[in-house]
């Protein structure tokens, strides 16, 4: 709950402490005596918008201070821990407003943006105007409040899950159909370029080899004219291994007359012996190799030309062609893979579907059951608030097509003032007066489940008197033993029912001075001229503090 706020140069305000307990508390004052600035003022440090014009004149900047302690708040708690904020202190929100527009926001005196100011602030305080439009207003929040009001947060967070994990299932077997669909489309290539690569079955270095091949070919009838005269030469004409090998014979039967000048000359004859045998049989391989036909020449430059081709085709070389044989495998195997992945995809999808189809319907059930029961809650608060002929409807309807994160429902609050009228939006049917009520009895029904900590109320009394203002009263009196509650109010029926009492004044502290807004805790006595005060008007009578008094003692 708000336990104390502190302002500093706010519009007529200088300086201002306030300390709040639980149970409710009103705040009452002439009218224009600065109730809007105290409210302004604590919009400010829960995160509102800033405005240089909230700057108290002649100050260079404003400060607001509010303090919150949430020790019997568990659930509170809960959800501000869940955004790692230290609840186990007293909370403290502050805000500082420049005179040139700027502000500053700081949580527990470290600073903040004032959109994280605002999210805590959200958990803390409620702030609800006759013409609120938050939660009545905003389908959105209907559906909020149902799902709050029914505990189904459960339901919602499966619901959600569910939903991420249909639309992440969609958006896999989207991106896999893409890209099948885009392998496909080469598919018909990839298989004619592999049949083409699996019949030419290129070979590594088979280009080099061939080219040679070619070369010799072409040139090959001069080759084989000059290996032939060469081999003619080294044989002489005759064998000349063999002559060379009778020399050398009949030299080495001379040997044992002369060893050291026959003994050389046989060696060397054995090597030229060696030396022409290799010689011929190396002419003898290049003159066999160099005959060939021009059907041989023609079937070699078919292939290497083939080869050449492809490897054009394929912007490779040809040396290459055999890993772009293996790519080409590779895709194919891999296409038949991904139809199989994308089966999978299919079945996971509808899968998905099915199980978020499930638990939207599962949600949309309790929601209706909700939807019943909080409609019983708050037209059993509208006799004792003097609308004994209002019904409050919630409507629900379900629509499967409309797939989101929280399920197939549209919520909306709509009200019948009267019987035998259409039941509609409430904004539309009801009257000032009873758009108050009717706020009322629905934040009575929902304290239990979504009320933050401190409920304030700005006028809801507005337009109505007497009876009317009684019930408001108790209705606002019962409320406050759940939740702190803080009212601004003009009807004397609702600050009898106080159990804290402040009074708003504004004052000049001298002639044609700036006046200055203050705020005063009051005691019985003070509280009872007050309520006098509201009851009579300007003047207060004897009758007017009987009046009060009665009032006061009746409320208790």
């Amino acid at each position: 709950m708000l336990t104390r706020l502190t302002i500093r140069d706010i519009v007529l305000i200088d300086s201002l402490d306030l300390d709040f307990e639980s149970g409710l508390s009103v705040f009452t004052g002439e009218t224009g005596a600065g109730k809007s600035i105290l409210l302004d003022a604590l919009s400010l440090a829960l995160g509102s918008r800033g405005d240089a014009g909230l700057v108290r004149e002649g100050a260079g900047q404003g400060e607001v201070t509010a303090t919150f302690d949430l020790s019997d708040r568990e659930e509170a708690k809960a959800r501000l821990s869940a955004k790692a904020i230290d609840v186990e202190r007293p909370l403290t929100l502050m805000r500082v407003q420049m005179a040139d527009g700027r502000t500053r926001a700081s949580l527990n005196e470290r600073p903040v943006g004032v959109q994280a100011l605002r999210d805590v602030a959200r958990e803390l305080v409620e702030i609800h105007a006759q013409h609120d439009d938050r939660a009545l207003l905003d389908a959105a929040e209907h559906r909020a409040l149902v799902d709050a009001f029914g505990d189904h947060d459960g339901d919602v967070q499966a619901t959600r899950e569910a939903y991420r994990e249909r639309v992440q299932a969609e958006a896999e077997l989207a991106e896999e159909r893409r890209r099948v669909q885009a392998q496909k489309a080469e598919e018909e290539f990839a298989r004619h370029a592999l049949d083409e690569l699996v019949k030419a079955a290129p070979r590594p270095g088979e280009e080099r080899e061939l080219a040679e091949a070619r070369a010799r070919m072409q040139q090959g009838e001069k080759v084989a004219q000059e290996v032939r005269e060469a081999l003619e030469h080294v044989t002489g004409g005759s064998d000349m291994s063999a002559t060379l090998s009778s020399l050398c014979r009949r030299l080495e039967r001379r040997a044992p007359v002369a060893p050291s000048l026959i003994e050389p000359c046989v060696k060397a004859l054995g090597e030229a012996i060696d030396a022409v045998d290799a010689a011929t049989r190396v002419l003898e391989a290049a003159l066999d190799a160099c005959d060939f036909s021009p059907e041989d020449l023609e079937r070699c430059e078919e292939r290497l030309f083939a080869l050449r081709a492809l490897a054009r085709k394929h912007a490779v070389a040809s040396d290459d062609l055999p890993a772009v044989q293996a790519n080409y495998e590779s895709f194919l195997a891999n296409l038949s893979a991904n139809e199989a992945r994308l089966a999978e995809l299919e079945r996971r999808r509808e899968t998905s579907v099915e199980a978020y189809r499930k638990s939207a319907a599962a949600l949309s059930r309790a929601r209706v059951a909700a939807a019943r029961r909080l409609e019983s809650c708050v037209n059993a608060e509208l006799p004792s608030l003097k609308l004994e002929q209002g019904r409050f409807h919630v409507v629900a309807q379900t629509d499967q097509t409309a797939v989101s994160p929280e399920g197939f429902d549209r919520v909306e609050f709509h009200v019948q003032t009267n019987p035998g009228t259409r039941p509609g939006a409430l904004i539309r049917i009801a009257s000032g007066g009873e758009l108050s009520r009717f706020l009322l009895a629905l934040k009575v029904a929902l304290t239990e489940k979504t009320a933050a900590p401190t409920l304030i109320f700005d006028e809801i009394d507005a337009g109505v008197g007497g009876a009317v203002a009684d019930a408001i009263g108790q209705r606002l009196a019962n409320l406050s033993t759940r939740v702190q509650v803080l009212a601004v109010t003009h009807a004397p029926q609702v600050a009898a029912r106080a159990d804290h009492h402040f009074k708003i004044v504004k004052t000049s502290r001298r002639s044609g001075a700036r006046p200055v807004t203050s705020v005063r805790a009051l005691d019985a006595d003070t509280r009872r001229e007050e309520v006098a005060r509201m009851l009579a008007g300007a003047e207060i009578t004897n009758a007017a503090r009987a009046a009060a008094r009665s009032l006061i003692e009746g409320a208790a």
